[in-house]
């Protein structure tokens, strides 16, 4: 997707209205009150404050599957290189957390193709690579071959997932990539040999 550089800002700048007040406090007004234009100039970037959602998740798809590759690179050995990954999403999402609330938002709107498609581009990305790195695992003897990549992957992602809400829910209260690390470290303990 290519994003132009003026949307990206106002991506960014409806990620920061979100993080401070919520999805619903997200409007079209004070967005563009925020961008320091009017809603008309907002919108000849963007048709709807979905779009701006559903671009915001196409975003950050590329962005995980851009980082997670390069972590896939830099780390051979299986168990560092989920250890690593995890760590790279912990680490983004502290920094960025707009992109967490723009995930968890997508529940105050009405069913969307494209809301669906944006989640699942992530889902399929974050995936891919983790199951790369489970089946080299497996391969390799360090993961158990008890359950199926697909399986371990599923609660790798749902343990993440829990404890990205946990995060969100208590408005970011706690050091998420700390007792993330913490939580994947004793998931890994479940599936190595």
């Amino acid at each position: 997707m290519d994003i132009k550089p003026r949307q990206l800002e106002i991506i960014e700048a409806a990620g920061q209205l979100v993080t401070e007040d919520g999805f619903a406090a997200l409007t079209t007004k004070r967005l563009a009150e925020r961008m320091h234009f009017t809603e008309a100039a907002l919108y000849r970037h963007f048709k709807s404050k979905e779009e701006i959602l559903v671009t915001m998740l196409h975003h950050l798809a590329e962005n995980i599957d851009e980082r997670l590759g390069r972590v896939a690179d830099e780390h051979t050995d299986p168990v560092e290189r989920v250890r690593a990954m995890f760590d790279s999403q912990f680490t983004y999402f502290q920094k960025n957390p707009q992109y967490l609330m723009a995930i968890f938002a997508t529940g105050m709107l009405e069913a969307s193709h494209g809301i669906d498609t944006g989640i699942e581009r992530i889902m399929v990305a974050k995936r891919r690579h983790l199951l790369n790195a489970i089946k080299d695992g497996q391969r390799s003897g360090d993961f158990t071959s008890d359950h199926s990549a697909e399986t371990i992957g599923h609660i790798l992602m749902g343990t993440f997932r829990l404890h990205m809400l946990q995060w969100r829910m208590s408005a970011r209260s706690f050091d998420v990539r700390r007792k993330g690390m913490a939580l994947i470290a004793a998931t890994l303990d479940l599936i190595t040999r």
